[in-house]
C-alpha cells in the first residue's frame, strides 16, 4: 500500500548516511522525506507545519530523543517511530512511556521500518469503515476520526492511545489478558510479558481517569489483566 502523496515524514538522526538511506527508500515508496540531524532543526521544521509522522533517533547531539518526544506530545498526537542503537528494553519502555507510538532497534531493516510507518499512518489518518460513535461516562469516541471528547471538549489521543482505547471500548466488561491485548494491537509484536502493555494502559488512564491511581474505567484484575467498565464508578 503506497501512502498518500501528501504524507510527509521527518527523519531526525545525526547519521547523515542513515538519513540519506531512509530518504531514498521511503521516497521510493511514496513518502516525501525531510531529514535533519538534531532537535534544533527538528523544531524548526515542525514549526513550519505539514509533517505527518516523525522517525526519531533516541541518541542525538544536544537535546535527546526522549525530551523531543515529550515536546511534540505537548501539542500534537502525530505518529512517532523511535529508533535506538542501544536497543535496550529500558529504552523501549521509556520511549513508549513518554509518548512514542512504536520503537525499533538500530540497525533496522528499511522494509520493516516502512511497514511500521505505514501502519502508524493508516491508524492515525485513515478513517474506519463506519462513523459509529461509542460513549462511556462523559466521553464520546468517534471511531471514524479517532477523536475523543469529554463534555464537548476534545481530548488529544496518540495513535497508541486510540488503538488501546478502541480495543477496550469494543470489549467491555470482560477481562483482557496481556496476551490478548498484544494479539489485538495491530502491528504490535512485543513480548506480552514485558511492561510495554502496562505502560500503554498507564498513559491511557492519564487521559480518561479523574484519578489514574484509582481507575474507574480501566481496572486491573490482579494476576489476569485489565477490565474496561464503560459506566466507570457506576459499573
Amino acid at each position: 500500500m503506497t501512502p498518500a502523496p501528501s504524507a510527509r515524514i521527518l527523519v531526525v538522526d545525526d547519521d547523515p548516511g542513515l538519513r540519506e538511506l531512509l530518504a531514498s527508500y521511503l521516497g521510493a515508496n511514496g513518502f516525501a522525506v525531510i531529514g535533519v540531524g538534531d532537535g534544533v532543526a527538528m523544531r524548526a521544521v515542525l514549526a513550519e507545519g505539514g509533517i505527518d509522522a516523525i522517525v526519531l533517533d533516541l541518541m542525538l547531539p544536544g537535546e535527546d530523543g526522549l525530551s523531543l518526544v515529550r515536546a511534540v506530545r505537548a501539542t500534537s498526537a502525530m505518529p512517532i517511530l523511535m529508533l535506538s542503537a542501544r536497543g535496550e528494553e529500558l529504552d523501549r519502555i521509556v520511549g513508549l512511556e513518554v509518548g512514542a507510538d512504536d520503537y525499533l532497534p538500530k540497525p533496522c531493516a528499511p522494509r520493516e521500518l516502512l511497514a511500521r510507518l505505514r501502519a502508524l499512518l493508516r491508524r492515525s489518518q485513515g478513517p474506519q469503515p463506519t462513523s459509529e460513535r461509542k460513549r462511556f461516562g462523559p466521553f464520546e469516541l468517534d471511531m471514524a476520526s479517532h477523536r475523543l471528547w469529554r463534555d464537548g471538549a476534545e481530548i488529544p489521543l496518540t495513535t497508541a492511545e486510540y488503538q488501546l482505547l478502541e480495543i477496550f471500548i469494543t470489549r467491555p466488561n470482560r477481562v483482557l489478558t496481556r496476551d490478548v491485548l498484544v494479539d489485538q494491537l495491530r502491528g504490535f509484536d512485543r513480548d506480552p510479558m514485558d511492561r510495554s502493555i502496562d505502560n500503554r494502559v498507564t498513559r491511557l488512564r492519564r487521559r480518561i481517569e479523574d484519578d489514574p491511581a484509582n481507575p474507574a474505567y480501566i481496572r486491573t484484575v490482579r494476576g489476569e489483566g485489565y477490565l474496561f467498565h464503560p459506566q466507570g464508578n457506576e459499573g
